[in-house]
């Protein structure tokens, strides 16, 4: 069988992937270390769990289907602290789920907006979470707009702009897909597209979806919508949503552009490598001097 072609994301100054194995990773926020579950982490971890207990602030443990509570393994684990990359910072915090608030391995893809959108861009955030891509953007100078159907999603995002003494994200309460929809029959455009779907999920009147049912139309409409010097970016993480139908589909609908469809993965400290869905990116058509 062939191997994906890889596209890896890095660890930096105040985030390290530090080690993965189990079904767990071991994690450094700034000076916090978190275990949290890993479904990719099938394999061995480079160093033993005992360890890795000794280092952690935090652990994960899963309650009931993805809820659950973060244990304490030091006295003084916070509550919420901040990250920093770049110039940029960001809040995490402990929630009733096993995310805090940022998807570092995402880094390679906020590089990617960095270097190829410009000051007043139009940049469209889709299934936004809590804006890490829409802080980029924004502090770039771009007309930025996130969309979310989860208000607390969006309380994140905003206190996130906030955070960095931003101004003007265009907060959207809307179900991704048909908010994107409405923009093509719109005939509005985009320089900078990222979605970010999950597997599955509910829209912001509670409606039902997977995202199987829906890249189709997803993609069909990102290239309605998408200017024709603009970039596309797009993660998937669903099983059912394979690297095979991502070209496919991109071949259709982006058949006369520059792009990459690869599996999106980190590398620990201990040399595990950890995958983190797939990756799709449409470049620019033209070159950044022509801008």
């Amino acid at each position: 069988m062939a191997k994906n072609k890889q596209i890896s994301s890095t660890s930096w100054e105040d985030y390290e992937l530090m080690d993965a194995g189990g079904g767990k990773k071991l994690e450094r926020w700034g000076k916090i270390i978190t275990i949290r579950p890993e479904v990719n982490a099938y394999f061995r971890s480079g160093l033993p769990f005992e360890e890795w207990n000794n280092m952690a602030h935090l652990e994960f443990i899963v309650k009931k289907g993805q809820q659950g509570i973060w244990k304490n393994l030091k006295k003084d684990a916070p509550n919420t602290w901040n990250l920093h990359y770049e110039k940029l910072a960001f809040e995490l915090k402990q929630t009733s789920y096993k995310h805090l608030g940022l998807f570092p391995e995402q880094r390679t893809n906020w590089d990617f907006i960095k270097k190829h959108l410009h000051r007043d861009d139009k940049f469209l955030n889709l299934f936004g979470y809590s804006g890490a891509a829409s802080c980029m953007a924004r502090y770039i100078g771009a007309d930025t707009y996130h969309v979310d159907s989860s208000k607390t999603a969006l309380n994140a995002a905003k206190a996130n702009m906030e955070l960095n003494k931003l101004l003007n994200i265009r907060w959207v309460f809307e179900d991704a897909a048909k908010f994107l929809a409405k923009e093509v029959q719109r005939g509005h455009q985009f320089h900078g597209i990222q979605m970010d779907p999950p597997a599955w999920g509910n829209g912001a009147k509670g409606e039902k979806w997977r995202l199987e049912d829906q890249i189709d139309d997803l993609m069909s409409n990102a290239a309605r919508a998408l200017s024709p010097n603009g970039f596309l970016i797009m993660n998937t993480y669903s099983p059912s949503v394979d690297l095979a139908l991502i070209n496919d589909l991109s071949s259709i609908y982006f058949s006369d552009r520059k792009k990459e469809v690869v599996e999106l993965v980190m590398s620990t400290t201990t040399k595990k490598t950890l995958s983190f869905g797939n990756l799709l990116r449409v470049f620019p058509s033209t070159s950044e001097e022509n801008h």
